[in-house]
C-alpha cells in the first residue's frame, strides 16, 4: 500500500440474487485513532471488490464485513509507504484556489471531450496519444453518451444493461465501467484530472428520463466503484437546468448523497446553461461557470469563498454557432483574462471537418492554434511562486466609501470617481465589471497586467519603492517574453508594442 494510490481488495462469491449495486460488502480501515468504512461493489463473474484510498502513511488494519459468503482474505494489516515523487494526492479546494493534498499548487488548465468514453477504441487511443503532448491537466467527459450535432454515433456499450427493454440501473454494464476505469487511470498517469459529468440533457436513449430513485442507484455504483481513484472530480451535470424531467431539488439530493458516500471528499460542482447553480450549497466545492464574465471572478470569490472555473467559455472552432467559432486568439485572450482575475479556464475545440470528428465531442487530434499558447500561459503561471490575486481594491465599494468619508483623502479623489460612487448598487457593479483593470499580484513577488484587445505603446506601472523588479513584456500569441527593464522600483514607464494580446510581468529580484 502506498499513500495517494488506490488499494484494492478482491474477493470471490456468488452472483448477487437481487441488485448488482446494493451489495452488502464493506470494509473498515483503521490507522491510529482514525477509522474509515467504505462500501464495496460487484465487479462481475463472481468477483467483489473493495477499494481504499490511503491519505496518510502508517500501519493500517482492515477487515471485511459482509452477509455474503466470500472467499479470500477478510482481514489484514498493511504498511502504507510515503507517496511516490509525482503523486500529490487528490486536488482539493483551498479557499479560492486549488491545491493537491500534499500542498502542491494545482493550476487547472482543462479541456472538454464530452463523448470520449463512447468512441471506438482506436479513436480513444489517439485521443490519449494527443493528450500526452497537450497542455491540459483536467478533462471534462460524460458517463452517458451525447445526442447532439456532431454527436450521432451509437456507442457499443452503455452504463447499464436492459431488463424487459428498459434500462436497469441495478444491473451495471461491467464492460462499460471497466473501459471507463481504463481511461481514467490512463489520464491519471498523464497527470490529468477526470471531471466526470454524471448527467446531461442531450439524450435520445432515456438516461435523462430516469427517476430520482434510479439516479441515486446509479450514483451509488459510481461512487462505490470510482471514489478511491484520486483523479476523479464529480460534475453533477452539463447544463443541469435544461434537464426538464429532473426536479431542482433532486440536484441538492444528489450533491448530498455523493458527499455522504464518497469517503474521501472529491471535488464536486454543477454546470449550468441559464440558471446558475447555487454554489453556496455546502456540498459544492467550487464554482463551475458557463460564460465569459471573467471580471465577476472577484465578486464570486467574495460571495462563495470558493475557486471559480470557467469550464465553458466558448470554443476555438469554425462551426456555425457563436459558442463554437471563436478564433484561437480569442480563446487564448479569454484564458489570460480569467487567470489574471484569479479564476481558472477550460479549453474546447470545434474545428469542423468532413468526418465531423470534433475534439469537443469525440476527441482524436487537435487542429486549433490555441493549445500551444495555453501551454505557454500554464508554464508562466506555474513559475509564479504562489497564487495570483486580482487587484480589485480600487473597485471595492466599501473601501471607496471609506475613502470618501475621509476629507483629506476625498480631496484627492477625481470628480468622476465621486460620481461613480453615487451610482445605485446595480449600476455600480456593472460599471466596475466593464472597467476593471486586468491586473493581479502574488504578494510583492509578482505583478501582472494584461491588456487583452487594447493596443498601447507604453504603460506606467507602480511597483513597491523598497523592492527591485525585472519587467517583461509578453506576447501571448507569439509566445515571446522580452525583458524591458531591470532592477526597477516605484513608478516605472514600460515601453509596449501597441498591439493586442500583450501582458507585462514584473518579478521581484531584490
Amino acid at each position: 500500500m502506498r499513500q495517494y494510490e488506490t488499494f484494492e481488495l478482491e474477493l470471490q462469491g456468488a452472483e448477487p440474487t437481487g441488485s448488482h449495486v446494493d451489495v452488502d460488502v464493506k470494509a473498515v480501515f483503521t490507522q491510529g485513532n482514525t477509522t474509515k468504512e467504505v462500501k464495496g461493489f460487484y465487479a462481475a463473474n463472481g468477483t467483489y471488490k473493495v477499494r481504499f484510498y490511503p491519505q496518510e502513511t502508517g500501519t493500517y488494519t482492515w477487515r471485511v464485513i459482509s452477509s455474503i459468503e466470500l472467499k479470500g482474505a477478510l482481514e489484514g494489516k498493511e504498511e502504507c509507504l510515503p507517496a511516490e515523487e509525482k503523486a500529490h494526492g487528490m486536488v482539493q479546494a483551498n479557499s479560492i484556489y486549488f491545491r493537491y493534498e500534499d500542498g502542491t499548487r494545482f493550476v487547472s488548465v482543462g479541456t472538454t471531450v464530452y463523448a470520449l468514453f463512447h468512441q471506438e477504441k482506436q479513436r480513444i487511443d489517439r485521443t490519449m496519444q494527443t493528450l500526452k503532448s497537450a497542455p491540459f491537466n483536467k478533462m471534462r467527459c460524460c458517463v452517458f453518451p451525447k445526442s447532439y450535432d456532431f454527436n450521432h454515433n451509437e456507442p457499443e456499450l452503455f452504463a447499464f444493461e436492459k431488463t424487459d427493454g428498459k434500462w436497469d440501473v441495478n444491473r451495471p454494464c461491467f464492460a462499460f465501467w471497466d473501459a471507463i476505469e481504463e481511461r481514467i487511470l490512463q489520464m491519471q498517469k498523464l497527470g490529468i484530472e477526470t471531471d466526470l459529468i454524471l448527467f446531461h440533457p442531450y439524450d435520445c436513449w432515456g438516461f435523462a428520463e430516469l427517476s430520482e430513485e434510479e439516479c441515486l442507484i446509479y450514483l451509488d455504483y459510481a461512487v462505490r466503484r470510482l471514489s478511491a481513484i484520486p483523479n476523479i472530480w464529480w460534475s453533477l451535470a452539463n447544463e443541469y437546468d435544461l434537464m426538464e424531467n429532473f426536479e431542482k431539488e433532486w440536484w441538492f439530493d444528489f450533491s448530498k448523497f455523493i458527499h455522504e458516500n464518497d469517503a474521501y471528499g472529491h471535488l464536486l460542482s454543477n454546470h449550468h446553461c441559464l440558471d446558475m447553480w447555487d454554489f453556496s450549497d455546502s456540498n459544492t466545492t467550487h464554482c463551475c461557470i458557463q460564460g465569459n464574465g471573467f471580471t465577476q471572478v472577484p465578486d464570486l470569490h467574495k460571495k462563495y469563498g470558493k475557486p471559480v472555473i470557467f469550464d465553458e467559455c466558448g470554443y476555438e472552432g469554425t462551426i456555425p454557432y457563436a459558442w463554437g467559432n471563436l478564433s484561437g486568439f480569442e480563446l487564448v485572450n479569454r484564458f489570460w483574462t480569467a487567470f489574471v482575475m484569479g479564476g481558472y479556464c477550460s479549453h474546447g475545440e470545434t474545428v469542423w471537418n468532413e468526418e465531423e470528428v470534433l475534439w469537443w465531442s469525440k476527441g482524436d487530434t487537435l487542429h486549433g492554434e490555441s493549445p500551444a499558447r495555453i501551454g505557454f500561459l500554464r508554464k508562466i503561471l506555474e513559475e509564479v511562486p504562489g497564487e495570483l490575486e486580482a487587484n480589485v481594491s480600487q473597485f471595492d465599494r466599501e473601501r471607496l466609501n471609506a475613502a470618501l468619508a475621509d476629507p483629506e483623502i476625498a480631496a484627492t479623489i477625481p470628480y468622476v470617481v465621486k460620481s461613480i460612487a453615487k451610482l445605485d448598487d446595480g449600476s455600480f457593479q456593472n460599471f466596475m465589471e466593464d472597467n476593471r483593470e486586468l491586473s493581479a499580484h502574488c504578494g510583492e513577488e509578482i505583478y501582472v497586467q494584461y491588456f487583452a484587445r487594447h493596443c498601447t505603446c507604453w504603460c506606467d506601472l507602480t511597483l513597491p519603492k523598497d523592492k527591485k523588479y525585472d519587467v517583461e513584456v509578453i506576447d501571448v500569441w507569439k509566445m515571446t517574453r522580452e525583458k524591458k527593464l531591470e532592477a526597477v522600483s516605484g513608478l516605472v514607464h514600460v515601453p509596449m508594442p501597441g498591439k493586442e494580446g500583450i501582458a507585462i510581468l514584473a518579478k521581484r529580484v531584490g
